[in-house]
């Protein structure tokens, strides 16, 4: 399995526990993930996120089942450098999340990083939220996501491949209904803000859309790493979907498209 939503490093927000890369390791043996795409924590609450990128290239190239999720703040000056160190440190995607950023969802900035991550073949990643608003700390008031937002970033660019996390049914569906086949082709969820039994959401969206806009993606260390895969051991799904969305759909991802596209 491959779990594309995972962070190390400490939350601003409250004291959470096995955030270090041992914890993380354990987590992924404990639930049988076999490797997980990695965002630095701290440094998306920082001025520069991209000063945590460094720190994160280094314990991934010491961990071979981590792989590297850069964060890129397009609003400062020279942002283009950090994606290219991106690149070059093998990144497997690159996120900007604008309510943390400060910036427009769909304005200028944001734009232009989706033009630049499509031109290099990296995925964009973003979350809709990282917690619940009922339990988010007071000073903790950057806005959510809004789908018309990632709706204009895969239009702004017909190559863009975009992973949203922690979406819940009514975001995947507006998004996804409100797109054309050709974009709804190239956006991908993980399952961690998705209902699962007694509630039907993860069965009805999964029957709607089809297993292969879906990925296993936990949160953790916000979140718990097993949920996800609770989730969906209680769902009646065939082999090859459940293959699909724990490990082939996120392969798919990793793999760098040819040249020729």
């Amino acid at each position: 399995m491959i779990d594309v939503n995972a962070f190390l490093g400490s939350y601003p927000w409250r004291r959470v526990p096995g955030t270090s890369p041992d914890a993380l390791r354990a987590a992924l043996d404990r639930t049988g993930i076999s490797r997980a795409w990695v965002t630095h924590l701290p440094g998306l609450f920082w001025k520069d996120p991209a000063e945590g990128n460094g720190w994160l290239f280094d314990v991934v190239a010491r961990e071979p089942r981590f792989r590297a999720v850069a964060t890129i703040h397009p609003g400062l000056p020279h942002w283009e450098e950090d994606l290219t160190a991106a690149a070059a440190a093998g990144a497997v995607a690159v996120r900007a999340d604008p309510g943390l950023l400060g910036l427009a969802p769909a304005g200028a900035e944001m734009l232009a990083l989706v033009r630049a991550a499509a031109a290099m073949d990296l995925p964009l990643l973003s979350a809709v939220r990282l917690e619940d608003g009922r339990g988010r700390h007071p000073l903790d008031v950057a806005p959510e996501l809004a789908p018309w937002a990632v709706r204009q970033w895969l239009r702004a660019d017909p190559a863009v491949r975009i992973v949203i996390t922690h979406a819940d049914r009514g975001f995947i569906e507006e998004v996804h209904h409100g797109s054309t086949p050709a974009e709804a082709a190239r956006i991908w969820w993980d399952i961690s803000w998705v209902w699962g039994p007694p509630d039907d959401h993860l069965a009805h969206l999964l029957a709607t859309i089809g297993p292969a806009r879906f990925l296993f993606g936990s949160g953790q260390p916000l979140r718990l790493a097993e949920t996800p895969g609770a989730r969906l051991d209680l769902l009646s799904l065939s082999p090859a979907d459940r293959a699909a969305i724990t490990l082939e759909n996120a392969a798919s991802l990793e793999r760098r498209r040819s040249p020729s596209g």
